[in-house]
């Protein structure tokens, strides 16, 4: 069975339960938050046997976000619990009806937590090496990266290892805030080292200086795909061997963009897994990030797969035609 391993922090998420600023609020709602988690939660509702290795505190946020893991169909034999540290934390605040414009916020309370300890002695875990050693993809981000410097020393482990028939994925998932003070210089680096890499256009620019396809291609002329998501408008992939194909972004009714990267990575990455072409990976891509897009929450479930099928083998008239709402696809021309 195809395999996969994500391996990065996911935090406690605490959010006001109605739109309002933080210091008015009177109750929190609980939940997780986690690019990599994210991914895998993506993965084993696609059918791939799905693992998450990280480290939590020792503390009832950890057990919350194993828990919700082990529901979703992931794997957690290989995280391990930290005595001394936290689980880490964030605060999301809603935007605010008075200011639409302003945008949601968010607080991390990160620094020193259990996931900043993994490091290249995560590896030393006998659980943890079993899992690398068998999955047949191991998905990064740059997020791990700017956690302490024993993270970082745990993706470069990670990325130079000989890869014995495994595919290594890695999505830049700029956060200024992490970065502040910090070389992003890295993030090239790292993401060269990849198979895989997937990097939003937007973020492209603060990660490496620029949005050109042509110039991201040549800061990073190792990977075998390089994926450039441009946010509503398309998904361009770009083959080392200089093929290029792009797919537009389908149209939704967008209820929150919160989870959609993740979604699409989760998408597009298990194409490739299950052996689809560039085209058809960009457009499983789209049809889950358009799924997360329709609802609250970070992720939203796939079409049946009869009806998945017959969308990514529908003509290029067929798929712009296409609308999702409520998590519908909606067609105009009886794709």
């Amino acid at each position: 069975m195809l395999s996969a391993v994500c391996v990065g922090e996911t935090m406690a998420m605490l959010t006001p339960t109605q739109a309002v600023p933080l210091h008015l609020a009177s109750e929190l709602h609980c939940g997780i938050g986690g690019a990599e988690s994210n991914v895998a939660m993506g993965f084993a509702a696609m059918g791939l046997e799905t693992h998450w290795v990280s480290r939590v505190g020792n503390d009832g946020f950890g057990t919350r976000i194993l828990n919700e893991l082990r529901e979703h169909g992931v794997g957690v034999s290989g995280v391990e619990f930290d005595a001394a540290r936290p689980t880490g934390l964030y605060v999301k605040v809603p935007a605010q009806e008075s200011d639409p414009d302003g945008g949601s916020s968010v607080l991390y309370y990160r620094q020193g937590s259990a996931a900043s300890a993994m490091g290249r002695d995560t590896l030393l875990n006998l659980t943890v090496a079993a899992l690398l050693e068998n999955a047949s993809l191991i998905h990064l981000s740059g997020i791990t990266a700017a956690l302490s410097p024993e993270c970082l020393s745990l993706l470069e482990e990670l990325l130079s290892a000989p890869r014995n028939g495994r595919i290594i994925s890695f999505d830049v998932n700029w956060r200024a805030a992490l970065w502040a003070g910090q070389d992003r210089g890295v993030l090239q680096r790292l993401a060269n080292l990849a198979d895989v890499v997937l990097v939003g256009k937007d973020e492209a620019e603060h990660a490496f200086g620029t949005n050109d396809e042509a110039e991201l291609r040549r800061l990073m002329p190792d990977p075998q795909v390089l994926v450039i998501k441009n946010e509503a408008i398309s998904a361009i992939s770009l083959d080392r061997s200089g093929t290029r194909e792009e797919v537009p972004a389908l149209s939704v009714a967008v209820v929150e963009p919160v989870g959609a990267g993740d979604s699409f990575a989760a998408g597009y990455l298990s194409g490739l897994l299950y052996g689809l072409g560039q085209k058809e990976s960009l457009r499983r891509g789209h049809v889950a990030a358009a799924c997360t897009l329709t609802v609250h929450g970070d992720r939203g479930p796939l079409p049946p797969a009869e009806e998945l099928a017959g969308i990514l083998d529908s003509s290029d008239d067929a798929w712009a035609a296409i609308h999702v709402e409520d998590g519908k696809f909606n067609t105009g021309t009886g794709a």
